[in-house]
């Protein structure tokens, strides 16, 4: 991939990578010279923790892996950038990466980017409303008669929205894991099998074992090149497209 590209390019690349993860309203709103509007956006701050968060705690585990601090950072940094907005590039192998940073990178590639921005994935903005409305459900169980509101960015989130995350949350997951029963029909590790469907599902690119940065699906079944065939199609254009277009109604 970027592997042999010189280390300011990559740097390049890493801060365009995640500049086109963040919501183009945003963009939008600095254009038109709202900063207010563009700074109190919740999904971009919580983007942006988990980027430096996520890179922080990588660096620090790969680091035994690299010749210096600097070259821990720039790969760490990179590769986040990367999965997170499901750019697919990659300067260095890491699926060879300890334990705890691979499955980070798992977790990075369920969330993805922000919603309307180029990145695929879950979305940052699902993720944050139902962090929120888990909190207000366990507020709700200490107090019964309290009555909670979703907010985001100061503004109340409509029933109807909350009620698309969840729904949209349920047949996400009940995708991805007929998705993995079938692909398990290969026999292939657990790190290939699973990261294999959240690679295409969030339209990733590499996952890791097989899958990785050094490796390809060419060894996968006709069955489970259908199946991570249809998941890339519907990472790509939103599950409920895709239903929508499959449903003879």
């Amino acid at each position: 991939s970027m592997m042999h590209y010189s280390t300011y390019i990559q740097s390049v690349t890493t801060v365009f990578m995640i500049l086109f993860g963040v919501n183009f309203s945003v963009y939008f709103f600095l254009l038109k010279r709202k900063l207010k509007l563009a700074f109190r956006n919740t999904e971009l701050w919580v983007y942006l923790a988990v980027i430096a968060i996520s890179t922080g705690v990588i660096a620090v585990n790969i680091r035994s892996q690299m010749p210096s601090w600097f070259q821990s950072v720039h790969h760490s940094a990179f590769t986040v950038g990367s999965i997170i907005t499901t750019t697919g590039f990659g300067t260095v192998n890491f699926d060879l990466w300890p334990e705890l940073s691979r499955v980070i990178l798992c977790f990075l590639m369920i969330m993805g980017a922000c919603a309307g921005s180029t990145g695929g994935g879950f979305k940052v903005s699902r993720v944050v409303m139902l962090l929120k409305l888990a909190k207000n459900e366990i507020s709700r169980a200490v107090h019964p008669n309290a009555v909670k509101i979703v907010r985001m960015d100061g503004k109340q989130v409509s029933n109807d929205v909350i009620q698309n995350v969840l729904v949209f949350t349920v047949v996400y997951i009940a995708i991805v894991l007929a998705s993995v029963l079938l692909v398990s029909l290969d026999g292939f590790d657990a790190s290939t099998t699973v990261t294999s469907v959240l690679a295409t599902i969030n339209n990733i690119g590499p996952g890791l074992g097989v899958v990785g940065p050094y490796g390809n699906f060419a060894s996968m079944s006709v069955l489970s090149k259908i199946v991570l065939t249809l998941d890339m199609l519907i990472g790509r254009l939103e599950i409920f497209s895709m239903v929508i277009l499959l449903t003879p109604s």
